[in-house]
């Protein structure tokens, strides 16, 4: 297992290299184009300093906004202890921090850095998944927190939010000099033009391979981490038949709406469980089983819906 490992990190590390390289130059081109060298390295010197001193400011504000309530030993010690030894297998300077949120949807979703991290959990993962499949998909979070997937993607929503800007602001003093553009007084290079309308597509695209080369990553860190497949493998096929399928089954009962792999944020459960299954043969359980992280929160996790002078929400 080590050596299949081994060579899919160095692959995926490739990749990810690759892609965040691509975005970068796009990124350069765009503001270059717009606002010129040195203004464009400011604006992303800035963007990029808020990403690194002030890490934790949209995990304060996510778990404010989600209402997300702490789980502490006292509510789930065998949850708790569980994510405390993931944390020591992954080499994390802290184990994350618990977080219940009450939502009917499973999901579970890691924020922060490996040294002050935070994973939360829905009530709808928590009633859905046992014990076995839970510690891999918080194996699966834990592993996004080592391999700073956070950091990365942040960075990568940062370069795409810039092209976003430059393009906007691009294509605004475009129209404002369309008047001189056809008066022949202004000469705007073609290249230019389609930079920043084709720009903000081309990075996005690059984001979401971006984005499902790192759920690889965590998937075999998961495997790693546990030495069991079989749990996480599991537990993505549950969310499949329980989530996967939910709109096309309101929308379009009986029938599946194929989506593109470049427009995906994760790969598809069957090429995830696929991989998983590769490992599974060469898998040995290398560290104890963790044991019940199983956890049934006292709440209900179906709220009745808020009103709001915009609509009705959750």
């Amino acid at each position: 297992m080590a050596t299949v490992s081994t060579r899919h990190r160095f692959i995926n590390l490739v990749q990810s290299a690759l892609l965040l390289g691509l975005m970068a130059m796009i990124a350069w081109a765009s503001m270059t184009a717009v606002v010129g060298a040195e203004v464009g390295l400011l604006l992303a010197f800035g963007m990029v300093a808020g990403l690194i001193f002030a890490p934790n400011l949209p995990q304060d504000f996510l778990l404010s906004a989600y209402q997300a309530e702490r789980i502490t030993g006292r509510d789930a010690p065998g949850l708790v202890a569980g994510i405390a030894e993931l944390a020591r297998r992954a080499d994390l300077p802290r184990a994350p921090k618990l977080y219940r949120v009450s939502s009917p949807l499973p999901n579970a979703f890691a924020m922060g850095s490996p040294e002050d991290s935070t994973i939360c959990v829905t009530d709808g993962l928590l009633k859905l998944l046992d014990g076995r499949e839970l510690v891999g998909v918080l194996a699966h979070e834990v592993g996004h927190i080592a391999n700073r997937d956070l950091w990365i993607m942040g960075l990568a929503d940062v370069m795409s939010r810039l092209v976003s800007l430059a393009s906007w602001l691009g294509q605004f003093l475009l129209l404002l000099n369309l008047p001189l553009i056809f008066a022949g007084e202004v000469y705007v290079p073609w290249h230019i033009v389609a930079l920043l309308i084709f720009a903000p597509t081309l990075m996005a695209l690059v984001q979401l391979g971006l984005s499902r080369t790192r759920e690889y990553d965590a998937d075999r860190a998961a495997a790693e981490l546990t030495g069991d497949p079989e749990g996480l493998m599991r537990a993505l096929s549950k969310l499949e038949r329980r989530v996967g399928r939910f709109w096309e089954e309101i929308f379009l009962p009986g029938r599946r709406i194929p989506v593109p792999s470049l427009l995906r944020t994760h790969p598809s459960t069957e090429s995830r469980i696929v991989r998983l299954r590769e490992l599974t043969a060469l898998a040995t359980p290398h560290y104890p089983a963790i044991s019940d992280m199983s956890y049934k929160p006292r709440l209900p996790s179906f709220l009745p819906p808020k009103f709001h002078r915009y609509g009705i929400y959750w």
